[in-house]
C-alpha cells in the first residue's frame, strides 16, 4: 500500500508553544543559560504541582534515579527489586549506585510490577524497591508500601511516565523516599533532556542537590543567583547532573499547560480505544478506579500470527512512527548474563508490544491516519 501522508508522523513529537519559544529567547537574551533562576522557578512549580516536600532539577531522568538510589546509602551489593518490563535506565541506575538488580515479573494486563512476585523475590539482601509507573499507570502503591514497611525496605519510585499520575488522591513520586521524573523529549512535560528528584526529607534533598553539582557545598549554588561570587568547598565526589536555565525555559511553560495536554491525550486515548477494538490487538487496560492515568503511552500487543516487527515496518512504510516499550531488561545480554531471571510475562510482552503516537501535538487527522494505517497493516 502506498503512503498517503506527505509528512512523516514522528513518534513522541512534543507540543512546543509560543510561550516556550519566547522564554527560550528571553533566556538567551539574559545571558544566563546555565543553572540559575529559571531552574529554581521550575523546581518550585513542579514541587507544588506534585505536592512534594522538596524537588531538585537534574539533567535527566536517569540522573534522578542514580542520585536517589545513591542517597539511600545502602551497603554495596544490596539488592533492589524492580520490574523486568521497563527501560534499561532503571536497572542501569541500580548498578551504577553499587547495588544488584533483582527483576520481578509484571502483570500481563497492566504491565506494572506484580506485587505478589515482588514478595516472592524478597531475600536476606533485599534493601529497596524500585516500582515503575509504566506508561503513566500508577502501580499498586498501597500494597507495595505495606510490603516495604513489613520488610524494612526503602522505596524509590520511577515516575518517568507518571508526571500527572495519582493513586488514592496522591501524586506518584510522593509515596516512597524519593521519586524520579524524566523530561526527555518524548515525555508529557519536556525540557528536551532533564529530570527531577522529589524527596520527603530536606537533608536528603540537600545532599542530592550537592551531589548533582560535583559535590560542591550548598553555598556554592549562590554562584547561580544574584548574590555574587562565593567560594565553594567540595564535600564529596559528585556528578555533573545539574539542569540548565535554557532547558528549564521549556519546562516552565510545559508544566503550566500539563493538565490541558493531559485532557487532549485522554481524548486521543478514548478515540484509539473505540477505533481499534475490532483489530487483532490487545489494547491497554482502562485506568483503575481511584487513580489518574498519565496517558503517556498507548501500548498495543500483537496477537499470535502477527509479527510485532512486521507491524512496525508496515507503519513506517506508511509514514507512521511507532515505538517499542520495551524489550524486557532481563533478556538484554548484560543483564541476562550478570543477573539471570525468569519473568515470563515481561518476556512475552517484550516480543509483542508496540506503541502508537500519543502526544499533545497530535491532530485529529494524525490520529485518524494512525488508525487507517493499522487497519491496512493488519488486514
Amino acid at each position: 500500500m502506498q503512503p498517503w501522508r506527505e509528512k512523516y508522523l514522528v513518534f513522541g513529537s512534543p507540543f512546543i508553544g509560543a510561550e516556550e519559544r519566547a522564554e527560550v529567547m528571553a533566556c538567551i537574551d539574559s545571558g544566563w543559560l546555565g543553572t540559575g533562576p529559571r531552574v529554581q522557578r521550575f523546581e518550585q512549580d513542579f514541587r507544588r504541582y506534585v505536592g512534594a516536600a522538596h524537588a531538585v532539577a537534574v539533567s535527566s531522568g536517569t540522573a534522578a534515579l542514580h542520585l536517589a538510589l545513591r542517597e539511600l546509602g545502602l551497603e554495596p551489593g544490596s539488592e533492589v527489586i524492580l520490574p523486568a518490563m521497563t527501560f534499561v535506565a532503571s536497572a542501569n541506575a541500580v548498578v551504577h549506585a553499587g547495588y544488584r538488580p533483582v527483576f520481578a515479573d509484571c502483570d500481563a494486563r497492566t504491565f506494572n510490577i506484580d506485587v505478589k512476585d515482588v514478595e516472592r523475590r524478597i531475600g536476606p539482601r533485599t534493601r529497596a524497591l524500585l516500582p515503575v509507573h509504566f506508561a503513566g499507570r500508577p502501580c499498586e502503591m498501597e500494597p507495595l508500601m505495606a510490603l516495604a514497611e513489613r520488610h524494612g525496605l526503602r522505596v524509590v519510585e520511577d515516575c518517568a511516565h507518571a508526571i500527572e499520575s495519582t493513586y488514592a488522591g496522591r501524586h506518584c513520586g510522593t509515596f516512597g523516599d524519593f521519586g524520579a521524573f524524566s523530561f526527555y523529549v518524548t515525555k508529557n512535560v519536556t525540557t528536551v533532556e532533564g529530570g527531577m528528584v522529589t524527596a520527603r526529607d530536606e537533608a536528603q534533598a540537600d545532599r542530592v542537590k550537592i551531589a548533582a553539582l560535583h559535590g560542591m557545598s550548598k553555598d556554592a549554588w549562590k554562584r547561580f543567583s544574584d548574590d555574587g561570587h562565593v567560594h565553594y568547598d567540595v564535600q564529596s565526589p559528585g556528578f555533573k547532573y545539574n539542569l540548565t536555565d535554557l532547558a528549564a525555559s521549556f519546562g516552565i511553560h510545559q508544566l503550566a499547560r500539563v493538565d490541558a495536554m493531559h485532557a487532549r491525550r485522554a481524548r486521543l486515548w478514548d478515540f484509539y480505544q473505540r477505533e481499534l477494538r475490532d483489530l487483532p490487538l490487545q489494547l491497554p487496560e482502562p485506568p483503575a478506579p481511584g487513580t489518574r492515568h498519565a496517558f503517556h503511552l498507548f501500548t498495543c500487543l500483537t496477537h499470535d500470527g502477527f509479527s510485532r516487527d512486521a507491524v512496525i515496518r508496515g507503519l513506517h512504510g506508511l509514514r507512521i512512527g511507532s515505538g517499542v516499550h520495551y524489550r524486557a531488561i532481563h533478556l538484554h545480554k548484560y543483564y541476562r548474563e550478570a543477573f539471570p531471571s525468569h519473568c515470563p510475562n515481561a518476556a512475552s510482552i517484550g516480543e509483542r508490544t508496540f506503541s502508537i503516537p500519543l502526544s499533545g501535538a497530535l491532530s485529529d487527522d494524525d490520529a485518524a491516519d494512525v488508525v487507517r494505517a493499522l487497519r491496512a497493516v493488519l488486514a
